[in-house]
C-alpha cells in the first residue's frame, strides 16, 4: 500500500496583510452559509466557510490586530482591526471547530463546497446554479 502524501499547510490572511495565518488540513467541512449574520458581516449573498479544529489554525502575524465581536449568545467573530476583514468564527455549540471564510485562504483545500446551510434565510435575489443539497429550518441544518 502506498503512503498518502502529507497535506501541506494552507496560508491565508486579511485584505491589508496585517493578519496572516495558516491551517493544517484536513478540513471538517466546506459549505455555503446563507444566514443573515454572515450576509451582513461579509456584504455578500452567502459566505463559503470551512471548519478546522482549533489546533489546526495558527496565527502567524497580527494576532494583536484581531478584534473580537460577540455576534450572538453562542457566537464570536474575529476580524482584522486595520482593514475589517472577517477572519474567524467560533460557536460555543461547536467548540471542536473554528470556521474560516474560504476566500481568505490562498491555496487549495481538500474538498469543495458540499451544501448550502441556513438556506431558509437566503437572500431572495440569490440564484444558484448548482445541485448541492439545501439545509435550513430553525437549526439551519435540517434537510429541505
Amino acid at each position: 500500500m502506498a503512503l498518502k502524501e502529507e497535506m501541506k499547510p494552507v496560508s491565508g490572511g486579511c485584505l491589508c496583510g496585517a493578519v496572516r495565518f495558516e491551517i493544517d488540513l484536513p478540513t471538517q467541512f466546506c459549505a455555503h452559509c446563507h444566514c443573515s449574520m454572515c450576509r451582513r458581516n461579509h456584504g455578500a449573498g452567502y459566505v463559503t466557510w470551512i471548519g478546522v479544529a482549533p489546533g489546526q489554525l495558527r496565527v502567524l502575524a497580527g494576532e494583536e490586530k484581531l478584534v473580537r465581536y460577540r455576534s450572538s449568545e453562542h457566537g464570536e467573530r474575529k476580524f482584522c482591526g486595520v482593514c475589517g476583514t472577517s477572519l474567524f468564527c467560533m460557536n460555543s455549540m461547536f467548540p471542536e471547530r473554528v470556521d474560516i471564510p474560504l476566500a481568505n485562504l490562498e491555496g487549495p483545500i481538500d474538498q469543495e463546497p458540499q451544501a448550502h446551510v441556513f438556506f431558509s434565510d437566503r437572500a431572495p435575489w440569490v440564484v444558484l446554479g448548482d445541485s448541492l443539497p439545501h439545509f435550513g429550518g430553525k437549526s439551519g441544518y435540517e434537510p429541505l
